[in-house]
């Protein structure tokens, strides 16, 4: 047998074992620099390739850096979290002032399964020279991309504008990502709305004015099984009592005198298949409630003017700013409609119990003005910002956007500082309050603060702080990601509500 093979490891697990140190120290030679911690984030070992990188994170010496937890040492590191979850980031860009770098997070692992460790490994230094034809490559799949969205967009505005390519089929326009925000109040409406599209039963949203209730309505829509079905809105409050029954439940031909011959199909018919979204339900009738109770329970309708039963299978979406139960006690609200319309029932917070999400909300709602006015729209200061934060916003999201485009047509800036937002305030009929600042301090304190989920105090504290950078830098999303050391793209990710 030759030498060569009689100097392997008689068995596997010391084969495995040679493989591992083998694969360490190659990884440790070829790489940029490399690192290590133990359980508790503290930094135990560090490579010569590694030391190299001290200096300009503001080290003097190895003995300020190893042996120091993790995230003081190193800005902006995601080590706590592979210690975390146990799971690698095998690719990733770091930014912080020594440089960008494309970095490996590898967790170590007993042979129990249990975390004990991790390996940081930096496997390019200057991306932006190593790595110039990949990322040149990639730039170029990002606008073919970019052109295959706007060209996508494109078609569906002329399909909902020419009935989905001559069907005349309704179809739903937003998706969760349109209803922006990262504060706790909007990510937990976001998650209770995404397993109600899971769902058949009926939804209840509820909410003041302008908080976004139909907008999260298409979102259901387009989240679930029915989404290639049709998706019917039907205002009651804009409809005369004396019309609700039609357009409800259509009318038979020849019904009464005027109507049409080859009569009309109702919003439960047009739906069928599909979902129906009845917005200001609490302003219904009290006579056409009834109906309404049979028509859900019963899955079928009947025509006015006509004796024949109807089926349809609609999903209904119900939304009010009006207090149900206080209509059920006064006796203006039928109870068992309102149980029966209750199943999913959904609260959308105002404006004012999520302020964190005005920077974003500000930015969203003023490209959407510039794309539809053809102009570019004004860049709001800092001051300006706090001072939109502090307003009670009455009618919310829809106050909001009739501010900035007051804004907008009214300065003769492209940049617009608080006393501008104040006098457009006042001459609105707006009271304008004190400047609140930004961000503001989370819900709760103290201990019992603490005794909420993770996730959502991670994901409010997130919000707080792209509010900051997003007030400190005026809007700027290039330099409020640099600010919080995190990419552009996973700016944009936050601030349309990816999750």
């Amino acid at each position: 047998m030759p030498a060569t093979e009689s100097a392997l490891p008689p068995d596997a697990s010391s084969m495995l074992a040679l493989a591992a140190r083998s694969m360490f120290h190659l990884f440790s030679s070829m790489s940029q620099g490399m690192f290590l911690v133990d359980k508790a984030g503290t930094i135990v070992w560090v490579n010569e390739g590694y030391r190299r990188f001290l200096p300009a994170l503001g080290f003097s010496s190895i003995d300020e850096f190893q042996g120091h937890p993790v995230e003081e040492v190193i800005p902006n590191t995601q080590m706590r979290r592979v210690l975390e979850t146990g799971e690698p980031i095998l690719v990733d860009l770091l930014t912080n002032k020594a440089g960008t770098f494309v970095v490996s997070r590898i967790p170590l692992r007993e042979e129990d399964g249990q975390t004990i460790g991790a390996i940081g490994i930096v496997l390019f230094d200057q991306p932006e020279t190593t790595l110039k034809p990949l990322i040149e490559k990639f730039a170029l799949l990002q606008r073919d991309l970019d052109d295959a969205r706007r060209e996508l967009a494109s078609q569906r505005s002329r399909a909902l504008l020419h009935g989905d390519g001559g069907s005349g089929q309704r179809r739903a326009k937003y998706t969760f990502a349109s209803f922006i925000g990262t504060s706790a109040a909007a990510l937990e409406v976001k998650r209770h709305a995404r397993r109600a599209a899971q769902s058949s039963s009926p939804v209840l949203l509820l909410g003041e004015t302008g908080t976004g209730k139909e907008l999260l309505a298409h979102a259901i829509h387009l989240a679930s099984a029915r989404a290639r079905g049709p998706f019917v809105s039907l205002n009651i409050a804009a409809v005369p009592d004396t019309l609700l029954e039609a357009e409800f439940f259509g009318v038979a031909p020849g019904a009464y005198t005027g109507a049409d011959r080859r009569g009309r199909e109702g919003k439960f018919k047009l739906a069928d298949g599909g979902t129906l979204f009845l917005d200001e339900i609490g302003d219904m009738p009290a006579a056409l409630q009834a109906k309404l109770l049979r028509a859900l329970q019963e899955g079928e309708i009947e025509p006015l003017g006509s004796n024949r039963l109807v089926p349809f299978d609609a999903r209904v979406i119900a939304a009010t700013s009006r207090d149900l139960p206080a209509l059920v006690r006064q006796g203006r609200f039928r109870e068992d409609l309102y149980y029966r319309l209750n199943v999913l029932p959904l609260k959308l917070p105002p404006l004012r119990e999520r302020r964190g999400d005005i920077p974003a909300l500000v930015e969203a709602l003023s490209e959407d003005l510039a794309q539809r006015s053809g102009e570019v729209p004004p860049e709001l200061m800092p001051d300006a910002l706090a001072l939109l934060a502090g307003q009670h916003w009455r009618g919310n999201i829809r106050e909001l956007r009739n501010v900035l485009e007051q804004l907008a047509m009214r300065s003769d800036s492209q940049r617009v500082d608080a006393a501008e937002v104040r006098r457009v305030l006042a001459e609105t009929g707006v009271e304008a309050i004190a400047a609140a600042a930004l961000p503001p301090a989370p819900e709760g304190q103290g201990h019992a603060a603490l005794l909420r989920p993770l996730a959502t105090q991670v994901a409010e504290l997130e919000g707080l702080a792209i509010a900051a950078a997003m007030a400190e830098t005026g809007g700027n999303k290039l330099a409020a990601a640099r600010l919080l050391g995190i990419s552009r793209a996973t700016l944009y990710g936050r601030l349309q509500g990816a999750t």
